[in-house]
């Protein structure tokens, strides 16, 4: 099929972008009007593939570059909050990362705060990957129109004001991510800003108990 690699190429470097990146239903509806000769399902099949790839290396980087490297023991374990509450809701975050995958909301941001929380990965890309094929397919359907104005009338009209402010909205979305204190927030229902005084709170009851066994046992020692 004519063009079908550097759809797959487009589409896959796109989407490893973190931040400032085209909109991808964008890039399939100009390459369905520029190849028009192309099967509709096929190209959704590669853009949805490709995407899906770019956003599970996006979000692996976020483990092991920003994680991994970047962010501070409290930090980690205040994240750690949201993974102990997720485990065991699979079906729920595979049901929202569906439902994501249908919005127009950039999901750059979405990896990377699920690659943070080193969440097993497939439960957020397999329904991704699904949404994406059928969104993918409807916007591939209506490239024709589309593409042709954005070629030719605003080849750079993603560069608008709006893109832009949502983009820096999102990147402080992150930042407050990171700086919730989530364990209070889904244990006590308290919405408070995680610092280095919240440290021992942040900690896992389990590693608080052990902790503090042997201090009340020295005390009573102490005391006898």
């Amino acid at each position: 099929m004519e063009g079908i690699w550097l759809v797959f190429l487009v589409v896959f470097a796109l989407n490893l972008l973190p931040a400032f990146a085209p909109p991808t239903w964008v890039a399939l509806s100009f390459f369905s009007y520029k190849f028009p000769d192309n099967d509709i399902a096929m190209l959704a099949l590669v853009g949805a593939t490709a995407a899906t790839l770019g956003r599970v290396i996006l979000a692996k980087f976020a483990r092991t570059i920003v994680r991994g490297k970047l962010l501070s023991e409290d930090t980690r374990q205040n994240i750690d909050a949201i993974k102990e509450t997720l485990e065991g809701k699979k079906t729920l975050t595979a049901g929202a990362s569906l439902f994501y995958a249908f919005s127009p909301l950039p999901s750059n941001y979405l990896f990377i705060a699920y690659g943070l929380t080193t969440l097993e990965l497939r439960v957020l890309a397999l329904p991704f990957f699904l949404g994406r094929l059928i969104g993918y397919n409807f916007w591939a359907h209506l490239g024709s129109a589309a593409a042709h104005k954005l070629a030719i009338e605003a080849p750079q009209s993603y560069m608008s004001v709006y893109f832009v402010l949502v983009q820096i909205a999102c990147l402080a979305l992150i930042y407050v991510f990171m700086r919730v204190d989530w364990r209070r927030l889904l244990q006590e229902h308290k919405l408070r800003w995680a610092g280095k005084r919240s440290s021992q709170y942040l900690a896992p009851s389990s590693q608080l108990g052990s902790h503090g066994a042997p201090h009340q046992a020295g005390t009573g020692a102490g005391r006898r």
